[in-house]
């Protein structure tokens, strides 16, 4: 019988044939926003563009469509998130941290959840050896806590990439946690040499970086996934608890018009009239939460 390469970082187990479990207050769906925060290298490195999607020679003008994120976009989310009175999960390369002071001090006096994304964009992991990687992880780990004052314990690799060995890393490094494999819409427990890291769910296809920056949809379309996506799992976690996470990007969401479109979906799930059914979080939370629960319930456990 044919055996293909398995990853062995998780066992198959359908999302019909699990525990039944509730979030904080009885509530049945965790929505969160992850903001993207990156820094790129200027005339160097990977980098997503507008035209071309990944690839490409680097130029002057698609350094300056990135750096709107970090000049303009992401400020806007953070108004926007401030008038709905929403947290969000940041997702930080460290070097943002000396490059753009005012972010990381908005970020503070928001309290928003701060999780490692790598150093820059402009790199990922893959292809490294194991001790390049570790301290790749470590210089990231170190330069947040420094500046933010919070060692990170959520992880989200530049451009989601990983090797075969990030998990045990990360586990090694003392993360808890880590968004890196978009396999559910709940969270599982996986498996690395040092004991299982918790997977919290993060969106592939909710991501306007594929959406947007690759697929070229318009803003109009995210919006309109962000409402189906929200409206599908807030009926079907009268069955199963589950999470809705939407990822950002500065320098394609936080373009005014597509900022427009989105604020209006974003505002819909907050305003929902099941809205007191929906738990809006952060992924910190709904991975603290799941770590204090009883073993036997998240699979995995």
């Amino acid at each position: 019988m044919l055996k293909l390469p398995h990853h062995k970082r998780y066992d198959y187990i359908p999302i019909t044939k699990r525990q039944n479990y509730s979030w904080p207050g009885g509530k049945r769906l965790a929505f969160f926003v992850a903001l993207n925060i990156e820094h790129f290298a200027f005339g160097a490195g990977r980098r997503l563009d507008p035209q071309s999607g990944f690839g490409g020679a680097p130029t002057t003008r698609n350094w300056a469509w990135l750096d709107y994120g970090n000049r303009v976009g992401n400020f806007r989310f953070f108004e926007m998130l401030d008038e709905l009175k929403l947290p969000a999960s940041i997702l930080l390369n460290s070097a943002v941290c000396y490059e753009y002071p005012e972010i990381i001090e908005k970020i503070k006096q928001r309290g928003d959840d701060v999780l490692g994304h790598g150093r820059t964009n402009a790199e990922t992991l893959q292809g490294l050896w194991e001790d390049d990687e570790r301290r790749h992880i470590k210089e990231c780990v170190e330069v947040i806590t420094k500046y933010i004052g919070v060692r990170p314990t959520g992880w989200m690799g530049a451009g989601a990439a990983e090797t075969a060995v990030t998990p045990d890393l990360l586990k090694e490094e003392g993360f808890t946690h880590f968004l890196d494999w978009p396999v559910d819409d709940q969270p599982i427990w996986m498996k690395t040499r040092s004991g299982p890291i918790l997977s919290v769910p993060y969106p592939m296809e909710l991501n306007d970086a594929g959406t947007l920056g690759v697929r070229h949809h318009t803003g109009h379309d995210f919006a309109d996934m962000v409402v189906d996506q929200f409206e599908e799992l807030l009926q079907a976690s009268e069955e199963q608890p589950l999470v809705c996470s939407i990822a950002l990007h500065g320098y394609i969401l936080g373009q005014p018009m597509r900022l427009r479109p989105l604020r209006k979906a974003i505002r819909h799930c907050v305003e929902h009239k099941h809205a007191d059914e929906v738990w809006f979080t952060r992924a910190g939370d709904i991975a603290e939460y799941c770590i204090n629960m009883k073993p036997g319930i998240i699979p995995g456990s």
